[in-house]
């Protein structure tokens, strides 16, 4: 039995098609992957997308942290359909691309900038450890400030509800796309 819901525009309630349409409209401008699968409950649809645009369009941090902490995320959980959408936005944002492959394969990347290194030693002991030392923690909101800092924790947490969503229900990646995680 396949895990990811039934998608059908035409069965939708008038909640579920107000949701889709929202997400259309929206700076996504596409309803696919997880975002499918939550719009078999309609409220969780609209709260989590809604969180969603804001963590990966309008928070504080550059696009280029906010990729790096998705992908950390993505990797952890090995979902595979969050890396396939979100590693090219990291490389397009300046992540380059030896330190994203490092990321998939659970190695530890070389990064050049400051911040990169806070925001991937937060993430990941965060991920990892359930804890930030203090050392990370004072490193992190000195690189990004403490507004930043919590965002970071809101962007780390949404994506990994992505994610879950993505391994729960066996989100594929697209139809003729490689799964990023089969060599591991």
């Amino acid at each position: 039995m396949a895990r990811t819901p039934e998608f059908d525009i035409e069965k939708f309630t008038p909640e579920q098609k107000r949701v889709h349409d929202a997400i259309l409209s929206g700076p996504r401008g596409v309803v696919q992957g997880p975002l499918k699968v939550w719009l078999q409950s309609a409220e969780l649809a609209d709260k989590a997308q809604a969180l969603g645009a804001f963590c990966r369009f309008g928070t504080s941090l550059p696009a280029r942290l906010s990729e790096l902490a998705i992908i950390v995320t993505g990797a952890h959980w090995r979902a595979g359909f969050e890396w396939w959408a979100h590693a090219p936005l990291a490389a397009k944002a300046g992540i380059a691309q030896d330190a994203i492959e490092a990321i998939r394969t659970g190695r530890t990347p070389k990064l050049v900038k400051a911040d990169e290194h806070a925001v991937y030693d937060f993430a990941t002991e965060l991920i990892r450890k359930h804890v930030v030392s203090e050392a990370t923690y004072r490193r992190v909101v000195q690189e990004l400030g403490v507004k930043s800092t919590v965002e970071l924790v809101g962007i780390l947490g949404y994506y990994g509800l992505i994610s879950m969503t993505i391994k729960a229900f066996e989100v594929p990646v697209p139809e003729g796309e490689k799964e990023p995680f089969a060599d591991l």
